[in-house]
Formats: C-alpha cells, structure tokens, sequence
C-alpha cells in the first residue's frame, strides 16, 4: 500500500476503490466488501451514484474497522445550485451509516459552487469531514475559490489517465498543494488497444492495466480504478511490487492526445 499525505496531514491511500456504475443492491455489497477483503482501503462513492447504502452494506460486511477505511462522497450538482450542501451531506452520512467522512468533494464546478465550497468548510472546521475538496474543477474554478478568499482545496478528482495527463492543471494544483486523483484512471479500457502498455507489461511480468495504475503512483495520482470482478478487484490492488522506470515513462508520455472520455467541465448541462 502507497499513501500520500495531504497538506492538512491526512494520510489518503493512492489506490482507490471506485464503485461507479455499480448497482446498489446486487453489486456494491460485495464488490466492496471483497475489495476490503484484498487490502484496498480506501472507497469512494457519490451520492449521484446511488449506491451509498450498498457500499454501506460491504463495509459492515468486511468486518473491517470503519476508522481504519478512507471513505469519500459527493455533493451532486442539483444540490449545490438549490444551496443543499449541508442537507446532502447529511443525507449521505444517513445511508453510509457512519457519524464522518474521510472526504467529501464538490462534484462540479456548477452555478453556487462558490457557496457550497464556504458550507463544505464549514463542516470541516466542525470536525464532520477529515479533508474535503472539489471534483472536475479547471484552474478558472480554483482560482474562484482564492478570490473569494476561501481555504484552497485538499483535493481536485478529476478525468486523468495517459491518454489525458492534463500537465498544466496538474502543475497548477502542485503549485497551490492540491493533491490530484484520477477518475477514469484506466482509460475506460482504452489502453487495451494501445500496444505500449502491453510491452512495458511484459518486460514487468505484469498486466497492462497495472501499468497505467503504476504509471498514476508514479506520476504522483490516487488512482480510483472500479471493478466487480473478484479477479479484477486483485488486479487493480497488486501494483505496489513494481516501479516503471524512466523509458517507461517517457514511452507513456506519447500516449498523450488530450483527448476526454467524459465530459469537459466547462461545458457541461446536467
């Protein structure tokens, strides 16, 4: 297991479970649950998901300790525009079934995110939330926040992976002490038609998708990858045994077209 710590000193686990997609009731109960089983400590979900109560469901079923899991959600976009963050916050801690959360992000940078970032504080500085920060947020959205004089995010989730390394953003939240995850960290499965992955695989005796989640470790991402598959789940956990080295990386970096699989931020209806 890697860890990074955030500028508050709240350690956070570079692997991430992401749940979604997955369905609520036959899905996320065990998918968690045997994610925890693996050795992943750290999920996240979002309220949108529509899945807490199921990932509820697989932490109780772990029989691991709630304090020793990372747990994020999400504040949906509908939320932050009717001035809901509190409500929704609660709302969510009632179907995960815990007192805390680890973190809780905005989940765009829609109309009143500026509002719901000053609640989200809030909560933080009465000690509901370890660490809280903000989701698909472009550098004109984080700048928003410092000129409203409003603390600068622990964290900025976004769309990023090798075929998206979004280098300037990525220096920009370097800069102020954001630490970046990646949503979509294997590509949506593109990386399977991309032959690099599959020779740098080889040379490691590893699979491609554990490449590009070494190349987030190495790049310095929490990488969120999601599964239901038991087999998978492993997969996705057994990249800490390996390290890609410098011609590994520089063959990753013309993987870059800079090309979204989802949407662009700034351009968004929903």
């Amino acid at each position: 297991m890697q860890f990074v710590t955030l500028r508050n000193g709240v350690q956070i686990p570079m692997i991430g479970f992401g749940v979604w997609q997955v369905d609520n009731e036959t899905e996320a109960p065990d998918a968690v649950a045997e994610a925890l089983k693996v050795g992943y400590r750290h999920i996240d979900t979002a309220a949108v998901y529509k899945n807490e109560e199921g990932v509820a469901k697989g932490i109780h079923a772990s029989g691991v300790n709630r304090s020793d899991i990372f747990l994020t959600s999400k504040i949906w976009n509908e939320e932050i525009r009717q001035g809901r963050t509190k409500e929704a916050f609660e709302e969510s801690l009632i179907r995960l079934e815990t007192d805390y959360l680890d973190l809780c992000l905005l989940h765009w940078p829609v109309d009143g995110f500026v509002e719901a970032w000053e609640a989200l504080i809030e909560l933080y500085e009465a000690g509901k939330i370890k660490a809280i920060g903000v989701s698909n947020f472009k550098e004109h959205h984080l700048e928003a926040l410092k000129e409203a004089g409003l603390m600068t995010p622990l964290i900025n989730q976004v769309e990023l992976h090798p075929q998206l390394p979004q280098p300037d953003l990525v220096e920009y939240c370097q800069d102020e002490g954001i630490q970046i995850e990646a949503w979509s960290p294997l590509m949506q499965g593109k990386f399977l038609d991309i032959p690099a992955f599959a020779e740098i695989a080889e040379k490691h005796g590893k699979t491609p998708a554990q490449v590009v989640l070494r190349w987030h470790l190495d790049t310095g991402n929490v990488a969120l990858p999601k599964s239901v598959t038991p087999h998978r789940i492993q997969e996705n956990f057994d990249v800490f045994d390996f390290e890609l080295d410098a011609d590994d990386m520089a063959k990753l970096d013309t993987v870059a077209t800079h090309e979204r699989l989802g949407p662009d931020p700034d351009h968004i209806d929903f």
